[in-house]
């Protein structure tokens, strides 16, 4: 038989279609996905799909004093929200504000995770903690405590508040940075941190045996390895970025420069207390729309550098 025989079954057998396994325990898995798909369809993709729905509307009315009634209107909402102003101005705030705050933020963190993965360091599970207790204050409680600490007459440290308006125009915007920041650093150590503990200790050993001391092997090696981590805390912090709200909001009864249109979030919650859900539900669309975008155009961006 020749070799020509012999490869010519392989080959045929190789050309014919994959036959699909069947999937086994169908209902097993369809009852354990049910719970969730359930919760998803209901507190999810309805309250958006009821959002998209609202922001198509427009309130009309018969006559000065008649009943409203909603109707279809088209991209009636969206026009208002490119034509508004004050909504594109916070939300070139938010991204000045992520612009400074995110890499600050990410920096620190990542310090502190090659630090409590340092074999330098003693201690570490009081630093574990130390770092992480500011993230488990709620975002509200942090910012009014914050909020006290930076008012002139209510802080302990008039030495720096009366010197320094840190709720003013200039600065208050940074204030909230520094909220921001305190609160969740501990959480983005944690991330990297859970990064750094899943390298293979072989890969230090094999660092040190090339003579690399702890700063070449934390550069070098570390990292490198935990980029798919910054890469998911950073697109963590751009959604969060975009929807600043608990700070603002609360930075609002101790300056006057914090206005209803603060930042996009706040612009949402204010059109709608006027109450004006359709323009809100708009808001809530275009600054939904516009995250993903930015999102997506960072994860492409750091696809296109090998950051996998």
């Amino acid at each position: 038989m020749t070799s020509t025989q012999v490869v010519a079954p392989v080959l045929a057998r190789s050309t014919q279609p994959a036959r699909r396994l069947p999937v086994p325990h169908k209902r097993a898995i369809a009852f354990f996905v049910l719970p969730f798909g359930a919760l998803f369809a209901l507190f999810y993709a309805l309250p958006v799909g009821y959002a998209v729905w609202q922001s198509l509307l427009v309130v009309e009315r018969e006559g000065t004093f008649g009943p409203a009634r909603q109707v279809f209107g088209g991209l009636a909402q969206y026009e208002q929200v490119f034509q508004n102003g004050p909504f594109w101005t916070s939300v070139g705030r938010v991204l000045l504000f992520g612009a400074v705050q995110v890499p600050v933020m990410l920096l620190l963190a990542l310090v502190f995770a090659l630090l409590l993965d340092s074999p330098l360091l003693r201690g570490k599970r009081f630093f574990r903690l130390a770092f992480f207790v500011p993230y488990a204050v709620p975002g509200v409680v942090a910012a009014i405590m914050w909020g006290f600490l930076y008012s002139p007459n209510l802080s302990p440290f008039t030495a720096v508040t009366s010197n320094v308006d840190l709720l003013s125009a200039d600065l208050v915007l940074w204030a909230m940075a520094n909220v921001v920041t305190w609160v969740y650093v501990g959480y983005n150590m944690l991330i990297i941190y859970s990064s750094l503990l899943a390298i293979p200790t072989e890969v230090y050993e094999a660092a040190r045996l090339d003579g690399a001391g702890q700063l070449r092997i934390a550069w070098s090696v570390k990292i490198p390895l935990v980029l798919p981590a910054i890469v998911l805390t950073t697109v963590f912090s751009i959604i969060g970025t975009l929807q600043l709200l608990a700070e603002p909001q609360v930075f609002r009864s101790f300056s006057s420069a914090v206005t209803s249109t603060f930042t996009p979030n706040l612009t949402v919650y204010s059109t709608s207390s006027v109450p004006n859900f359709n323009l809100a539900a708009a808001f809530s669309v275009v600054l939904a729309l516009a995250t993903f975008v930015l999102s997506f155009a960072f994860l492409k961006l750091t696809q296109k550098k090998g950051v996998q």
